[in-house]
């Protein structure tokens, strides 16, 4: 059965009233669980606090971590998850863009405001780029080149936050958008486009920006949910995925409009949203340990697939489309037993 055959099915036995949201039932053509199958883990004896965002270098076979409240940055490796390094020269690291062809690792750190540039073979710090204090989440443009840093806020006891446009290649700041909210999360950045989207979390809103301008020329406020955070990005499709976690939802929106077309009850205390392209789906990785699956059966129409256990703290998160694994960053805390380290997942087809 093609795609377009088997739609037209689910939509015949969807009620008529969560049609019109562009929810479906999860159990609309009886399956749903056979996503996610757990495949490994590897523990960090003696790690507190948490673990921020994954970086990936699949040609050299390493997956990076930042520990943010150890003050480290982890280093695994890909295939077999075994830990394989432990690197200092960093405070508090947030996020980890990796450029291959310099072998470099640029770390947003917010412990002094410095993005720190390592050199990626020897691990040692190369350089620095100077940015408002409290360096944190980024995006990245690939065909300009741009690499966007959200700097400030309530962390640093700043009553605004800085997104910092930066060329990562050279350190050097070529701009910046000034908002007057003291937390802003995560961003989608269209590569095929001009708009930037960002949540403004505080405030419950995603702004949109215009990269060319460096303006804001939308703000779509989030009405199903408080603290709009993680975020991820159906571009082909135009579609926004939005995790709140005043409570914990997952908001879909049309990056068009801004116009919602479908929310679901997600994990609490998410640290990262995933959409997997090739599957149709979107993975929230919640702190309460386990993993929302959802599918997108079409840019109109999504349903809840399954909840795929993981592990208290289990917060961020990263795909590896060329292996099929998702790996999650399990943080200590948050009620655990188990500890501190990552978990892995193979990503299963799908069925249909």
């Amino acid at each position: 059965m093609d795609r377009s055959t088997n739609l037209f099915f689910r939509v015949a036995v969807a009620t008529l009233a969560s049609t019109l949201i562009g929810i479906m039932p999860a159990d609309a053509a009886g399956e749903g669980s056979a996503t996610l199958r757990a495949a490994g883990r590897t523990d960090l004896p003696g790690y507190s606090g948490d673990f921020d965002h994954f970086a990936v270098d699949a040609t050299g076979n390493r997956l990076f971590l930042a520990a943010e409240d150890h003050g480290t940055l982890e280093v695994f490796n890909l295939a077999s998850g075994a830990h394989e390094k432990t690197v200092s020269g960093v405070e508090t690291p947030h996020s980890i863009f990796y450029i291959p062809e310099l072998k470099r690792l640029l770390v947003t750190d917010s412990g002094k405001g410095l993005t720190k540039i390592f050199d990626s073979t020897t691990y040692k710090v190369t350089g620095t780029i100077n940015l408002t204090p409290g360096a944190d989440s980024i995006g990245y443009d690939a065909p300009r080149n741009r690499l966007y840093v959200v700097t400030g806020g309530k962390d640093v006891d700043m009553k605004h936050t800085v997104l910092a446009e930066i060329d990562p290649r050279t350190g050097a700041q070529v701009g910046a958008v000034r908002f007057n909210a003291n937390h802003v999360e995560a961003m989608a950045v269209e590569q095929h486009g001009s708009r930037l989207y960002i949540n403004v979390t505080d405030r419950n809103y995603m702004a949109v920006i215009d990269k060319n301008t460096r303006s804001v020329v939308a703000e779509w406020p989030i009405k199903e949910a408080q603290q709009n955070a993680p975020v991820a990005f159906d571009e082909a499709n135009h579609r926004l995925f939005i995790v709140t976690r005043k409570p914990g939802m997952l908001v879909v929106l049309n990056s068009l409009t801004g116009q919602s077309i479908a929310q679901f009850k997600a994990p609490e205390r998410c640290d990262e949203v995933v959409f997997d392209a090739a599957n149709h789906r979107i993975y929230v990785t919640g702190g309460e340990g386990f993993i929302g699956v959802y599918e997108e059966v079409d840019p109109d129409h999504y349903r809840q697939l399954a909840n795929v256990p993981s592990a208290k703290g289990a917060k961020t998160a990263v795909l590896v489309p060329a292996l099929h694994r998702l790996y999650v960053a399990v943080s200590p805390g948050e009620g655990s037993t188990a500890g501190a380290g990552i978990m892995w997942f193979d990503v299963l087809p799908q069925s249909h």
